[in-house]
Order: structure tokens, then sequence, then C-alpha cells
């Protein structure tokens, strides 16, 4: 089981911070829900703990370091970005990929996104950045949720979700109790029976971390 410690964690971009010493354990069986107006520093987070940027303090994902051991980190992790990337690899291939990066059946990957409403078989051929805002969604929800990660990381990932897809999603989710879970959305009432932490964010610095006692 993973254990996430950041420590005095800076970030600026051109002189412009956006992370100021950022102080946070996350413990096994943790669900936070991690708010902020747009510019808190929220994404920025999530992409430092993936070892996407550089930044001043240190970060343990499992006693590693993300920045330095970013491909063992990224196999322990189901990642949902705001913006999906612009993949011109075709669905099948791109699910095939993502099973073998992590070791799984890629039949993981396809219930889930059926399960979400999504037939893969009929756009096994288009090209990943031919999809609708929808249907990439679908996709990378299916492909962070069939690896069985031991860390969630999602940045508004129902954000272009249908409703009945939205609903289905997070059933899903609150199925997820073993992995520690970090998601980011604008529907705080949507993710609070997820959820049994609620960290918010302004001008990058931590102005709320409250532990939900129900939960």
């Amino acid at each position: 089981m993973s254990t996430i410690i950041i420590e005095q964690v800076s970030k600026q971009f051109k002189h412009h911070p956006v992370l100021d010493n950022i102080n946070l354990t996350v413990q096994p069986g943790e669900h936070i829900a991690l708010i902020g107006s747009n510019g808190a520093g929220k994404t920025t987070l999530m992409r430092c703990l993936l070892g996407e940027y550089e930044y001043n303090g240190s970060i343990s994902i499992n006693n590693l370091n993300p920045r330095q051991n970013r491909q063992t980190i990224l196999n322990r992790i189901g990642f949902v970005p705001q913006l999906p990337p612009p993949l011109k690899m075709p669905v099948g291939q791109l699910i095939k990929f993502a099973a073998g990066v992590c070791d799984i059946n890629p039949k993981n990957i396809v219930d889930i996104t059926k399960q979400l409403g999504l037939d893969i078989n009929t756009f096994t051929h288009r090209p990943f950045n031919k999809l609708s805002g929808g249907q990439k969604q679908k996709l990378l929800i299916g492909i962070a949720l069939g690896r069985n990660s031991d860390i969630l990381i999602m940045d508004e990932p129902a954000a272009n979700l249908d409703p009945e897809a939205r609903e289905i999603f997070l059933k899903l989710l609150e199925a997820e109790k073993n992995a520690i879970t970090l998601i980011s959305s604008h529907r705080l009432n949507e993710i609070t029976t997820l959820v049994n932490r609620v960290v918010e964010l302004d001008m990058g610095k931590v102005v709320l971390d409250d532990k939900l006692m129900n939960k």
C-alpha cells in the first residue's frame, strides 16, 4: 500500500508562484477531494505527484521520488487528466499499450468503458484524438480504473460525461476502497459521498484540511 508525503513543496512558472510550501501526508484508504478556484494550484500539485514538473521541497510516494522513479510511480497510478492528451494512436492500440505497461488484461479496460456506455469495438481503429470529448473521457477513465492502481489521481474526471455515465462513474469510483484517491472537482456536492478528507488550495497554499468523521 502506498503513502504520499509532500513536504514544503513550492513551484513557480516564470517567477510566478503556483504552489507555496505545501505540506500533506496521505495514508492508504484516504479519499481526498482537492478543491479550490481556478489557478489555486490543484492541477500543478497533481502534475508534481506524477513526476512531470521539477519543484522545490520533497515528494515521496511509497518512499520513492516521483521525478527520479517516474516509470515505477506511474505504474502504480491511475490518472485522468483535465484535458485529454492529443494522441493520434488508434484506440485499440492505446488500450493494448496501457494494459501492457501495467501487465493487465485489456479486457479490464474495455469492460469499464462499456459500463460507461462506450462500445469500444466500434472505435478500435479510430485515432484517439478523433473521438468526442465524452468518448475520450470514458476511455481515459477505463484505463485509469482498469489498472488496479494503488493511487487514483483524477482532475475534473466527470467534466465531459453525460449524466448517466457520470452516475456510473461515481459508483465505480466508490468501489475503489483500497486505493488512495485524489480527485479535483468543481462539483463538491457530487463527490462528497466518495471522500473522507477535503483539502482546499488557495493561491498555492493549503487553507483547509478537514477529515470527514462520518466516512
